[in-house]
Parts: C-alpha cells; structure tokens; sequence
C-alpha cells in the first residue's frame, strides 16, 4: 500500500508539472482547434477562414512562435451543420489551449455552453450578437456583430435622407435574424421606418412575392439580410424586376465568393464590408500597415485579394496570440483575462475589447461600398470616416 501510494503521489505531481490537460506551460507547442465549414453550405465561407487561420499561424511559427512556443492547429470540419460543431468541440477540448470557431452562426451558438462548462477561450469567426449579449466569460467574436452592421447602415441611410427601408431576412439564420432586430432596436433613433418586412428561409429560391410587396410600398432602399445561396439568388432576381431602389447588403457578401456568382447583377449595389476589403482606399497609418500585411501575404500564396472571411480569420490568430503573449502562457485564465484588457489593430480595424464588451469593434471600422464592375468601392459617406 505504501508503495501504491508512493506511485500515485508521483503521477499527481508528474501532472501537476504538466499543467494539466489545457493551459500546458511545459508543452513545446500551442495547441489550437479550429471548427469551421469546409462542406456543406456554408464551405465558401469557410474555406476563407481556414487559409488565413493557417497563413497567420504559418506566418507566427517562421518568426519563431509565442514565448518560443511554435502553434500546432488542428482542423475540425462541422459540415455547415450545428450538431458537427457540438462534436468537433468535443473532439478538440481535452487537447487544445484554445478554440477558433466555426463562421456558421448556428454552428457557433451550438458550442457556446460547451465553451461555458469546459472555459477554453474560444475566438468565434461569426458576427450573431447573441454570443456576447449577454457576455459568456470565454467566447470572444472577431467579426464586427450583426447589430453593428445594423447600426452602420442605419447611419448610411440618416447621411442619405433615406427614412424608409424595406427589410427581407432568412429567418434560419441566426445572423439575418440578429441583424433584423438590430435594425427593429435603433431604426427610429435615425428617423427611419421600416417596411415592408420579408422573411424567407436558407433553402428558398425565388423571390418574387417579396419584390411585388417593396414594389407597391412607398420604400427608399430594400435591405438584404442574408448568408450564401439566397443573397445570389435575390440579389439576380432584383436586377431582373425592374426596381431602381437601391438594393443594401452586408458583410456576408463582401467577398468573391459573392461577386463571381453574382456576376454584373451587384454592380450598383450597396454592401457593408470590414474596412480590411477596401483597404487600398485607407489612408497610410496603422491600421492600412495591418490590412496591407495581410493582402500582400494572402494574395502572394492564394493568388487572389483576401475577401472578408479571410480578414476575419486572420484577425482572429492575431488576437489569440496577443493575448497569449500577454497572459504569459496559455493559462486558460489568464489568457481570457488578457483577451479583456487587449487593444489591438487588425486588418478588422481596432478591437477595444473589456469585461463587458467581448466584441470589441465599432461601427467606424464597418465602410458602406458601392459595387462597381465587380468590385467594392467605398462610398464618400465612408470615405469621409477614414483615418
């Protein structure tokens, strides 16, 4: 029995040495998950997230890694389906410092009381605002969240005298539907009404009805809330239907992968994007220095300008290491608390994140484009706000 104990009190402190299951200061590596989209509906969006996920930690590791620590990624595909992210993060949690989410809102709302009981920091590449409202301790969001989205528009449309806006939103998305109410909370403190409201779902194809109804109203723009094949869909369609009001999107079309399949149906459209997308129009200073580390790294190895997805990836490796660096290690803790106190500009913009904003970006870092001859141009309203 002696002996017994004996052994045991030596693995106790062999363990207690290791630093436990996650937060491993005596490992020579940081261990990072990623869940994200690589099939399924959503795969356009994720397949930005995994090469830039992968172009910053190849960029960290050749400068030699966090306090000498190279990261180790390891990639979990959620299918573009919730109950895949459930079990991605179950695969990733008993092995990783930290997790890097899945860009499918649905997918990430669906990790959220995992990240809660197992408290691993977890970056979410996702902008719905429920993930932060309330504040959950270890989910932190990188893209800017739909409600700001909301807010940007509604500052474009006060700019432009445009009181009333017509609305069409997937209700299954968890994006659309947060950016919806983000627009129902402050339309009326920018003198805007909105009207008349659309609702579709993901699988939908043909939108007719809802031109009709923002035909016969009394409408100054129509504003799209929408991921992937909808956004296409509706955005030909109202090149076809002979409305001249200016059709609004979001970030989740500031990308290629809207504009090829779009083709010249976008041109003349209005879309939101991270300023990161139009970053040839920044003026010289940090943030365009941050924009331009990226653009050059990601078209050298892709061949093509990073879309937002990409931006968002990136930005996201970027915050994870700051704040490691930061804490010290990969103490779990301390890296959550270092994430609350962290200032840092990305080719997002400046997040300013704190104890009660785990979002961290505002609207000045969000720029109202135009499309034209398939490519995003800021608008003079944004034009205006850079600095």
């Amino acid at each position: 029995m002696r002996r017994i104990g004996s052994l045991l009190l030596t693995l106790t402190l062999a363990t207690a040495a290791c630093g436990g299951e996650t937060g491993d200061e005596g490992s020579d590596t940081i261990k990072v998950g990623q869940i994200v989209s690589l099939t399924g509906n959503y795969s356009p969006l994720g397949s930005e997230n995994q090469k830039s996920v992968a172009l910053a930690v190849e960029k960290i590791n050749a400068a030699g890694g966090i306090g000498g620590r190279k990261i180790e990624l390891t990639v979990r595909d959620d299918k573009s389906l919730p109950d895949q992210a459930v079990l991605a993060f179950n695969e990733l949690k008993d092995d990783s410092d930290a997790i890097i989410g899945s860009p499918f809102s649905n997918s990430a709302l669906a990790t959220i009381p995992l990240v809660d009981r197992e408290k691993i920091p977890y970056i979410s590449l996702t902008p719905a605002d429920e993930q932060v409202n309330p504040v959950h301790p270890y989910v932190f969001v990188v893209p800017a969240l739909s409600g700001t989205y909301a807010q940007a528009a509604l500052e474009y449309f006060q700019t432009r005298k445009l009181t009333k806006i017509a609305v069409a939103y997937d209700t299954k998305s968890s994006y659309a539907v947060a950016g919806f109410k983000g627009l129902q909370a402050k339309a009326s403190q920018y003198g805007v009404t909105l009207g008349p409201i659309e609702e579709f779902q993901t699988t939908a194809t043909e939108f007719g009805a809802i031109f009709t109804h923002v035909r016969s109203s009394d409408a100054q723009a129509l504003m799209l809330w929408a991921t992937g094949a909808p956004a296409v869909a509706i955005t030909k369609q109202y090149a076809a239907s002979g409305l001249t009001i200016p059709l609004v999107l979001t970030g989740s079309q500031a990308s290629k992968l809207f504009l090829e399949p779009a083709g010249p149906a976008a041109d003349g459209a209005t879309i939101a994007s991270s300023v990161g997308v139009v970053g040839d129009h920044l003026p010289a200073g940090e943030l365009k220095t941050a924009v331009d580390e990226l653009t050059s790294a990601f078209t050298t190895k892709y061949g093509y300008p990073p879309p937002q997805f990409a931006q968002d990836g990136y930005s996201g490796v970027k915050l994870l290491a700051a704040a490691i660096e930061k804490a010290g290690g990969t103490d779990p803790k301390k890296v959550r608390d270092a994430l609350e106190g962290l200032t840092l500009t990305t080719p997002n913009g400046t997040y300013k994140y704190s104890a009660t904003d785990h979002s961290g970006l505002t609207t000045e870092f969000i720029s109202i484009n135009t499309i034209e001859a398939g490519r995003f141009v800021p608008t003079d309203f944004s034009k205006g706000r850079f600095r």
